[in-house]
């Protein structure tokens, strides 16, 4: 699969899209307003323990306490053991946490005293003892090489590790850079730890750009087009360091066009703000994302196979998994994931769905769990929540229908003017009737200029007002 990656810098934000054989599959944005706090590692200090909950609440400047649980707190360099957390905590203790979970809505960060420090081909654990092997990673003679190399380079070091899935077919010398660059990394978080301040920022990880170039930059990235000659000079000397085989990859992108527009990424962008996504077949999805729950709905629509409505409903639920797969990570949708397939008889059909999702899901990095189809054609899974979703960042809560998806109607308006003008005195008025509207409302009272003179037996004059909302209105007799 041939993967690119398209930088665009400009003055607020930094966006990072990924293709796969010309197609977006990740968009990571970064903004100068509400800069991520994912991974970043803090001077904290314990502001309440809470044994009911096993949990403390600990200050690290945001605003928001970082919620902290038991099984996350490490002391004198190792796990602590037991589940009475007023023993292993005390208040007004500074702490070393480090985010794992961004506040999501009203909920604050979560936060880990088991401090994890991610490079490409490795993540150095300082207050593990184990070796992991990424289990993508099938092949069990290369799993065991990469083992072996651990062992070896453990031997100088402190701490666990886990190989991550890029390491596949990495040398020795690789990943000795890797843990040594880590090392230094770790000792100079532990200098800033004893001399800082209570409640501050001591390691900030790295920003959009880089984190994809970790992430992200592999054998199969044939292209990362950067729109900035800066961005791409820091880029440059970041791949030099973790991976210096890579740099003839990075090129700087002066079309005419944005580099956006000129890669079709802006429009995929304008369709993310609808909840219907068009499927090639003619059948198509309905997306309903809530706080902690996402629905989808697929539906056939003018697709119809040629042989029975069994194969309709197969083929569109194939060609659906694939695309729901694609926008959850496009999208970013974590939680609770219920999709709604056609209907099937038959059960391998139902099988053939299943696999496909399960397969589409490879790719991403998300930890996502997905349990069989129910009889009435529903799959429930899990995806991951590390950051909010896309539809979170890029929008907010209609000020109209506040968070409903729907404003009221014009005929429920209507009623309700008449209703107003009902309790009026209207018999005794024979003067000039107005009534005032927003211009969205106009052409429909004017039809019903009619009605209005039938029931109240006077004239209405219909105006447009700009500065009057959408579902408001003022009458006026003069």
């Amino acid at each position: 699969m041939k993967k690119e990656i398209i930088v665009n810098r400009a003055l607020e934000e930094t966006r990072v899209a990924v293709l796969e054989d010309d197609k977006l599959f990740d968009l990571f944005i970064e903004r100068r307003e509400s800069e991520k706090i994912l991974n970043n590692i803090y001077k904290g200090s314990v502001q309440n323990v809470v044994p009911a909950l096993s949990s403390a609440f600990i200050d690290i400047g945001l605003g928001k306490s970082a919620y902290l649980g038991v099984g996350d707190i490490v002391l004198k360099n190792q796990k602590a053991q037991g589940n009475d957390i007023a023993k292993l905590l005390k208040t007004h203790q500074d702490v070393m946490v480090q985010v794992y979970k961004e506040p999501i809505s009203t909920k604050g960060p979560k936060v880990t005293m088991d401090i994890s420090l991610p490079s490409r081909l490795l993540v150095y654990m300082p207050y593990s003892d184990n070796i992991g092997i990424s289990r993508s990673i099938e092949d069990k003679k290369e799993s065991d090489r990469l083992k072996d190399i651990a062992l070896r380079l453990k031997k100088d070091m402190t701490g666990g590790m886990i190989i991550r899935t890029e390491a596949e077919g990495a040398s020795e010398e690789e990943m000795a850079r890797e843990i040594k660059y880590l090392n230094r990394l770790w000792n100079s978080i532990l200098d800033r730890f004893k001399n800082a301040k209570p409640i501050s920022l001591i390691h900030k990880d790295l920003g959009v750009v880089f984190q994809t170039v970790r992430d992200y930059f592999s054998d199969n990235v044939m292209l990362m087009h950067i729109d900035s000659k800066k961005e791409m000079r820091d880029v440059i000397d970041f791949v030099k360091i973790i991976s210096p085989e890579f740099v003839d990859r990075i090129a700087f992108y002066d079309g005419g066009r944005p580099i956006f527009d000129a890669y079709g990424i802006e429009n995929e962008i304008r369709n993310l703000h609808s909840n219907k996504v068009k499927l090639k077949s003619g059948g198509y999805l309905i997306i309903q994302e809530a706080e902690s729950l996402c629905a989808v709905d697929v539906n056939s629509g003018k697709f119809t196979s040629k042989n029975s409505q069994e194969d309709t409903a197969a083929l569109t639920n194939i060609e659906a998994a694939q695309e729901v797969a694609r926008q959850l990570r496009l999208r970013n949708i974590g939680g609770i994931i219920v999709i709604d397939f056609i209907d099937m008889r038959k059960a391998s059909n139902r099988q053939k769905v299943l696999e496909k999702l399960r397969l589409s899901t490879k790719g991403d990095k998300a930890k996502i769990k997905i349990w069989p189809i129910t009889k009435l054609g529903l799959i429930e899974m899990t995806r991951e929540r590390k950051r909010e979703s896309l539809l979170s960042l890029m929008g907010e809560t209609c000020p109209l229908c506040h968070g409903l998806g729907q404003v009221v109607s014009r005929e429920s308006i209507f009623t309700k003017v008449c209703d107003d003008i009902d309790k009026m005195n209207t018999e005794m008025h024979h003067g000039l009737a107005k009534i005032k509207l927003n211009p969205a409302m106009v052409e429909y009272f004017k039809e019903r200029k009619g009605r209005l003179k039938e029931l109240f037996k006077i004239d209405f004059e219909i105006k447009p007002d700009d500065n009057i909302e959408r579902d408001d209105y003022k009458i006026i007799f003069e």
